[in-house]
């Protein structure tokens, strides 16, 4: 039986010559694996008395759903602008060529709550941070860390995460 890692696939000169992008699609299209993942997060996470996973977008959307449903606690949303109805609080950052931005509705999050952050994978880390900061900025809730399917070492994200417990299932440079 494949490993989750082995369920990954590399397509080379994606998006652009040069990056080795790591394709989850085939580890999603699997039950067996996709089920393992969850599996796995959720026992790290099991005593963690998460009240909320918030699942960044959009493939981070994936597993904070499954996490949420097999760990007992709900789920909220961060979103680039524009795709949440009602109020929101937003959170810009840099990217290599200009800006970009994360929001999240008003009422989100509930004050005291313990949360979780999550997304597929982590790599320069400027969005998990982005989305760090918004929750920080402005919710009165614990952040208990960060989980990724995939961290790729190489590009140091986890150093802009050096506050926040980062958990990654697979490690790759």
């Amino acid at each position: 039986m494949k490993t989750l890692h082995d369920a990954l696939r590399t397509i080379p000169d994606f998006p652009k010559p040069g990056i080795q992008f790591k394709d989850i699609a085939p580890l999603l299209s699997s039950p067996h694996h996709f089920n393992e993942t969850i599996e796995t997060l959720k026992t790290h996470h099991q005593n963690d008395q998460l009240d909320q996973i918030a699942g960044i977008e959009s493939r981070g959307f994936l597993f904070a759903a499954a996490l949420a449903y097999a760990l007992g606690c709900g789920t909220t949303l961060i979103r680039k602008p524009g795709k949440l109805p009602g109020t929101v609080h937003q959170q810009s950052y840099d990217l290599e060529y200009g800006s970009d931005a994360l929001e999240m509705q008003t009422d989100a999050l509930q004050s005291g709550q313990r949360v979780l952050l999550i997304d597929d994978v982590l790599a320069t880390g400027g969005t998990v941070s982005a989305a760090h900061k918004l929750i920080q900025t402005h919710f009165d809730v614990e952040l208990v860390g960060a989980t990724f399917l995939l961290e790729l070492t190489s590009l140091n994200g986890r150093s802009k995460l050096a506050d926040l417990s980062v958990h990654a299932l697979i490690q790759v440079d």
